[in-house]
């Protein structure tokens, strides 16, 4: 037995065995595991498994961080096991927990549009801002172009779900978009409050029509995704591609206008009501709740449940869990600003205030995972400052009329059009600024163990090393040269952990400015994913690289990607490996950002960046000391 296939037994017996396993998938180092019952799986024999790196459990997946090397794994899994003979795979995971299928579905079908959404929601909430200040007329056609597709996209919103919830559910996004359209058509909109009949049936159309509604777009699509199918198995192949959408379109609308609409608004209408009931039983409860344990829900990926209710908020007169969240979002930049001022350590100096700026807009993971997380103590005045925060804009009952991320961005969301009135947004500006505060004075009080400087007396000798490589003989090093074009930023602001900690390897992360992957060195292509967002390289000299582009993009399934080698190919230095669309991977939703790790860093006495802030493909920019 190899020992790839003693690694793919150990991990399939730890997880449950094969009776546990619902399906299992892999990226660039990890195997993604949906089982039947997490608590089955021997996690603390996992992390103490020489040959596993990390065990990472997150919205529903079970993942064991294998590293470079994990598709070889994988395959020996599906090979020596019958995981790979379940056609039904995806329909039987139903058996698993239920709200982790639930916010796995959700956050799949939010995601791919965030980045537009949020800049929408940024959008409108400053063209209110310029209205009230009397800098834009609502009339005036500068002001009607931009609102146009600042309010677009949320008048229009079941189409955006239609379309990812069709991804998700995998059927047919044209017919999904088709029967959403047909929700928001004019003549649909225009019946608004009223009920017709369909063949002597009554068919009830809500208040609002279906603009701008979430559940019962999601809903028929879930169903359209069983009718397609049944179709399909007994429609013959030559008469698919007309009758297969002629047949969901005669079915689904009766039933999305006759029940799942109606249905859905209902669901709706419960759950916005539900919150709302919560959040006036005690504001400064819900706001203290909300504010100190966002973070920790973000950590384990819980927070995707609470999307659909801040859309439903702002479809019934204004969306209050937002305003609640911004104090939690600035408190982690508090808690970062002052550990700048604390700690020696140089580097930590430097990442602590670059994302204390960045909570700015909105942006948590370096903070989280690269300053407050790992000291323990800022990321526990944090969550105190956003609580406190939180409670005192919940307390003023602010709410949000635009959808966007919560950031100070955010703020001009929080005037209302009617009345153009800007108290409620300088109150969430002074929530925000109470929460950093707190923060800021806690985390000096509550201090923490400082992390050591590299850059100490007693390592002069590996210092000179680092601002002075070229001092180093030639056969003691290896230079590798940048495979990107791009910002070179420390590992600690990648926004995935295991990256982040080093876990895979040293390295640095690169945030490109150009989207071409290049060989950094001679050497042979040994993983390679079809996707194209991962490449693996063993250089001729024996240092194995994984160059990781952006996080999460294996989810893209190879969209934006078009790769120049295959695996197993020898490459010289500077032969393209990868082309890459940075547009519309950003647009997808997704950071571009790229990890650039020596995974076989205990082979060698260390791993050296070359002190540079930006870098071109082909310019040294890593020494490997042997």
């Amino acid at each position: 037995m190899s020992k790839n296939q003693e690694i793919a037994a150990r991990v399939l017996k730890a997880v449950g065995g094969e009776g546990n396993v619902n399906s299992v998938v892999h990226c660039a180092t990890r195997l993604r595991f949906k089982l039947k019952d997490e608590n089955k799986a021997d996690t603390a024999a996992l992390n103490a498994d020489p040959d596993v790196i990390q065990v990472v459990q997150s919205a529903g997946q079970y993942q064991v961080v294998i590293g470079s090397h994990v598709s070889d794994v994988y395959k020996d899994l599906m090979a020596n096991s019958g995981l790979g003979n379940d056609s039904d795979n995806r329909e039987k995971e139903s058996g698993g927990n239920i709200f982790n299928r639930l916010i796995d579905i959700i956050s799949s079908i939010f995601t791919p549009f965030l980045g537009a959404m949020a800049g929408a929601g940024v959008l409108k909430g400053f063209l209110t801002l310029a209205v009230t200040m009397g800098w834009l007329a609502d009339t005036s056609g500068v002001y009607l172009v931009l609102f146009s597709i600042a309010d677009g996209l949320f008048t229009f919103l079941p189409i955006m779900l239609a379309f990812t919830a069709a991804k998700k559910f995998n059927t047919n996004p044209f017919l999904a978009v088709a029967l959403a359209m047909a929700l928001v058509h004019p003549s649909i909109t225009a019946l608004a409050g009223k009920t017709i009949s369909f063949a002597g049936l009554p068919v009830i159309i809500g208040p609002s029509g279906y603009t701008s509604s979430v559940l019962p777009i999601i809903l028929a699509v879930f169903a359209q995704s069983y009718v397609e199918r049944f179709f399909k198995k007994v429609i013959p192949s030559f008469l698919q591609i007309i009758c297969v959408p002629l047949a969901v379109f005669l079915i689904m609308a009766p039933v999305t206008f006759l029940a799942i609409g109606p249905i859905g608004t209902v669901i709706g209408d419960w759950l916005g009501q539900g919150y709302n009931a919560i959040y006036a039983f005690s504001p400064i409860i819900a706001g203290l709740l909300m504010g100190s344990l966002w973070q920790v829900l973000v950590m384990f990926g819980m927070h995707w449940g609470f999307v659909p209710i801040m859309m439903l908020n702002l479809t019934q007169g204004g969306d209050t869990m937002v305003p609640m969240l911004l104090p939690a979002v600035i408190a982690q930049g508090g808690a970062a600003l002052a550990v700048f001022f604390l700690t020696k350590n140089v580097k930590l100096k430097g990442l602590a205030l670059s994302s204390s700026i960045t909570t700015i807009f909105g942006i948590t993971e370096p903070t989280v995972y690269g300053v407050t997380l790992p000291l323990k103590k800022p990321f526990i005045a944090a969550c105190i400052g956003g609580g406190i925060g939180g409670a005192f804009v919940a307390m003023n009952h602010v709410k949000n009329f635009t959808f966007g991320l919560v950031s100070m961005l955010s703020l001009p969301g929080f005037i209302p059009a009617e009345t153009k009135d800007t108290a409620p947004m300088i109150t969430g500006a002074i929530g925000a600024g109470i929460a950093f505060i707190i923060a800021f004075v806690l985390t000096f009080v509550l201090r923490f163990e400082d992390q050591p400087n590299p850059e100490t007396a007693t390592e002069k000798t590996e210092t000179d090393k680092m601002v002075a490589p070229v001092k180093t003989n030639q056969e003691d090093k290896i230079i590798l040269a940048s495979p990107l074009q791009g910002e070179i930023l420390p590992l600690e602001k990648v926004q995935d952990p295991v990256f982040a900690s080093g876990a895979l390897g040293k390295g640095v992360a690169i945030e490109p400015t150009e989207g071409k992957l290049y060989a950094p060195a001679d050497g042979e292509i040994t993983t390679l994913f079809p996707t194209g967002h991962a490449v693996g390289l063993t250089t001729t000299e024996g240092v194995e690289l994984l160059m990781h582009i952006g996080m999460d993009t294996v989810e893209l399934d190879g969209k934006g990607f078009e790769l120049s080698v295959k695996q197993g190919d020898s490459v010289k230095k500077g032969d393209l490996l990868v082309t890459f669309d940075i547009a519309a991977i950003k647009e997808a939703g997704y950071p571009v950002v790229t990890p650039i790790v020596v995974t076989n860093t205990n082979d060698y006495l260390d791993v050296l960046d070359m002190n540079q802030t930006d870098v071109l493909h082909g310019e040294d920019f890593l020494a490997i000391i042997k």
